[in-house]
This record gives C-alpha cells, sequence and structure tokens, in this order.
C-alpha cells in the first residue's frame, strides 16, 4: 500500500526515533508499504517519520545510481543491487574526506541543495530478521545511509546549508508546509491538517 509522505514542517520529522522490537506490530507489512511508497516517488531512501512513524527504521535501494555516468563504474554496479532495511540503527563512525552532493528530499519535495557528507561510515543496525550487524559503507551508499539516518535523529538535510540558503529557500520551506506545492506522489502536509 502506498502511504501518503509526511511533509515538512510536521514534528514527527523532527523527532529522535525510539527503538522498535522484533514483535513491532506489522513489521514486515510496514517494510513492503515504505519500499512501495519509495519506488512510487521514485525516491532511493525512505525513513519511518517520512511516513509519519517516530521509530527506528529506515530502508534504501540506490539502484537509480547504478546509471549514474559520474560515479566510478565498479560503484555504479555496486549500487545497481544495494537494497537494505535498517532497524535501530547507530552510527559508530563517520569519517573520510567530506563531499559535496545536490540531495533532495521525497519530505521536502522541489528543494535541493548541496550537501557534505563524509565518504565512509561504520553503522551498526538489525536487518529485516533482527539479525545484528555492523558494516562499513563508502560513497554514494554511505551518502543515502546517512541522509535517512538523519531522519530517525530527527535531522533534515536542509539543517546541512547554509544560512544564507536557508533564508534562501525559506519561502518554499513556507509553501510546502502550507500544502501549496504539487508532488507527482501523496502527500500529507502539517499546516493543512483542519487548521
Amino acid at each position: 500500500m502506498i502511504l501518503p509522505v509526511v511533509g515538512y514542517g510536521d514534528p514527527v520529522l523532527r523527532k529522535v526515533c525510539e527503538e522498535i522490537s522484533a514483535d513491532y506490530p506489522n513489521l514486515k507489512q510496514l517494510v513492503a508499504d515504505m519500499f512501495e511508497t519509495m519506488y512510487n516517488a521514485s525516491g532511493v531512501g525512505l525513513a519511518a517519520p517520512q511516513v509519519g512513524l517516530a521509530i527506528r527504521l529506515f530502508i534504501v535501494d540506490t539502484e537509480p545510481f547504478s546509471d549514474d555516468d559520474d560515479l566510478p563504474e565498479d560503484e555504479r554496479k555496486s549500487l545497481g543491487d544495494f537494497r537494505k532495511i535498517f532497524i535501530n540503527a547507530k552510527m559508530l563512525k563517520e569519517e573520510g574526506e567530506e563531499w559535496a552532493f545536490n540531495e533532495g528530499c521525497l519530505s521536502i519535495p522541489d528543494v535541493r541543495e548541496d550537501v557534505y557528507r563524509h565518504e565512509r561510515i561504520t553503522i551498526e543496525y538489525y536487518d529485516e530478521n533482527f539479525v545484528k550487524k555492523t558494516e562499513e559503507f563508502d560513497g554514494m551508499a554511505a551518502r543515502v545511509i546517512q541522509h535517512e539516518y538523519d531522519h530517525i535523529e530527527g535531522i533534515l538535510f536542509t539543517d546541512h546549508v547554509s544560512t544564507l540558503k536557508k533564508q534562501m529557500i525559506k519561502k518554499r520551506l513556507l509553501n510546502i508546509m502550507e500544502g501549496k506545492i504539487r508532488a507527482d506522489y501523496k502527500m500529507k502536509f502539517f499546516a493543512k491538517k483542519g487548521r
């Protein structure tokens, strides 16, 4: 089932999310719905707060980057089948050079900005079968994971841009809050909730 994506301004996007247990109600269905929602919106990642749930769960599928000619061929190949579920993730290390990439977010449609992130991460998480893992990722996979991890910490990519850039996008962010934008996917806007 395609879920509505929560738009910028909703307090759930600013919550530090809670851990869940293996018996979280309908977890497998929720994950399936999140993948369907993400694919419907042409995303490469989606975190539970973006569908209104303040839990430590996010998904990634970097397959769309496998066609990006700006990336090295070996990285493109590895991104083609990089599809993961992260439950109760905990970032252990962010290291290496910081590099810029023009990021967007399904909760903040029509806003894209360059964001600097570390090139390599080490993260601990549980997979969909609640098997605990500690893994290292780099390049584009690390970037997508960092973006989604920020969501479960109540951080948005716009928090990483300069004060000047924030001023420049302020009106667009307000328009998202008020539901004055059109996205190609189902959204739920904070300021339109019966106000």
